[in-house]
């Protein structure tokens, strides 16, 4: 392979940071001391100090982002490509570059024209760019928004939330190797996407809107009021990749013609759904063999009644708050591990500030090998049996006793 490949593809990292050209650098096969460390990813923002690029570093289990001046920005990433991360894909506004490292040192640039949106550097501190548009039509259509684009009174903490939804999937997408932009997307577009307990559809219409052609989106509700009027608004707002059906979520079947659902979905998204609805939309998933699944929980009620308290925390959980509090964190703990039995990378994080929504948890799942873990069975029974759980609703849809 040619030996020049990685100087070469530092002169391009180097003249787009100078240009200002940078949309975005992914950082992968990370082989570095941090076991937790996946990947990074790299954009361009602006702050009243100048332009600066923003790091975000993809944990196992979190995501730390910082912010370097360009200069010491470089100085960081420099020694990293082709070390500590053998891939690297630099993207700007008229081409793109994939960088393939070896082991041994060997490496291959490939580089080729781009259709990546232009650069602009994401103004931090004041008019920020955001990934859904503030004048979006449907962000008005649905209250969101005022005709001046600003978010009406009491939409606030829900306009920042589409904003971070956008954000997040827009990276989760690219991890589980379904960004449409990216030469190693794993499967091909339009990318099938279903959303479970869409409501209102605020953040159905954000995805709808982030991936455009790249995708179909379809949202589910039980509420036939809400599914009408996320119809009428998708067509007058010019959507021909989203729609919305009537259902609820433990009556979908993606074999069924009538469901409208006419292949199982890449995607499925279940946010806020309430109790063991969520333990449904993740059986469904998970029996779809979906790459992605990603959910919120909400009023995790159903194990509240089998939790047995330890004798060392008897006294603190006769306070109803921590009761309800160990709950949450005994269903959704649980959750995760039934996903990784499932062959799912599962990561659980917060979505958003509590600042903003008291419904913050988020838990994401990436299809990485097959189901049947005999270890992960093992360990996930160990902790139903000490906090003495007998039956759990998602356990139940994959067939795993909790028992032994």
């Amino acid at each position: 392979m040619p030996t020049d490949a990685r100087p070469r593809f530092l002169t391009l990292l180097r003249t787009t940071v100078q240009e200002g050209t940078l949309v975005k650098l992914t950082l992968g096969k990370y082989r570095g001391a941090d076991a937790t460390l996946k990947n990074l990813f790299v954009r361009s923002l602006t702050l009243k100090t100048g332009p600066h690029l923003a790091f975000v570093w993809r944990h196992a289990t979190n995501d730390v982002t910082k912010n370097h001046p360009p200069a010491a920005a470089l100085a960081l990433l420099e020694p990293l490509i082709g070390s500590d991360f053998l891939d690297a894909h630099l993207f700007t506004a008229a081409e793109s570059a994939q960088l393939e490292c070896q082991p041994d040192g060997s490496a291959r640039l490939r580089v080729k024209k781009s259709s990546a949106p232009a650069a602009a550097p994401t103004p931090h501190d004041r008019a920020k760019t955001h990934l859904i548009p503030a004048d979006a039509p449907w962000l008005r259509a649905l209250g969101v928004t005022n005709d001046r684009g600003q978010p009406r009174e009491g939409m606030a903490d829900k306009f920042r939330q589409i904003q971070k939804f956008a954000e997040l999937l827009s990276h989760l997408l690219t991890e589980a190797g379904l960004d449409p932009s990216s030469p190693q997307a794993t499967r091909p577009t339009p990318l099938r996407i279903v959303d479970m307990g869409s409501g209102k559809g605020y953040l159905t219409f954000a995805v709808a809107a982030l991936l455009g052609d790249r995708a179909t989106v379809h949202g589910i509700d039980a509420r036939p009021e809400l599914v009408d009027l996320c119809n009428r608004v998708a067509r007058e707002t010019g959507f021909t990749n989203l729609t919305f059906t009537a259902n609820q979520i433990a009556s979908v079947s993606f074999e069924n013609r009538e469901s409208k659902i006419e292949n199982p979905p890449d995607v499925l998204i279940a946010l806020h759904a309430c109790d063991t609805a969520t333990d449904d939309a993740l059986a469904k998933g998970i029996a779809a063999q979906a790459a992605l699944i990603v959910v919120s929980p909400c009023c995790q009620k159903e194990l509240r009644a089998q939790l047995g308290a330890p004798p060392v925390l008897a006294d603190a959980l006769r306070h109803g708050i921590f009761q309800e509090r160990q709950a949450e964190f005994v269903t959704d703990a649980l959750r995760a591990q039934l996903l990784e039995w499932a062959g799912y990378r599962t990561k659980v994080f917060e979505f958003i500030s509590t600042e903003h929504t008291a419904k913050n948890l988020m838990i994401s799942a990436i299809k990485s090998r097959a189901p049947g873990d005999a270890t992960t069975a093992t360990r996930l029974r160990e902790f139903a049996a000490f906090y003495g759980i007998r039956t759990q609703q998602l356990a139940t849809h994959l067939g795993v006793p909790l028992q032994s």
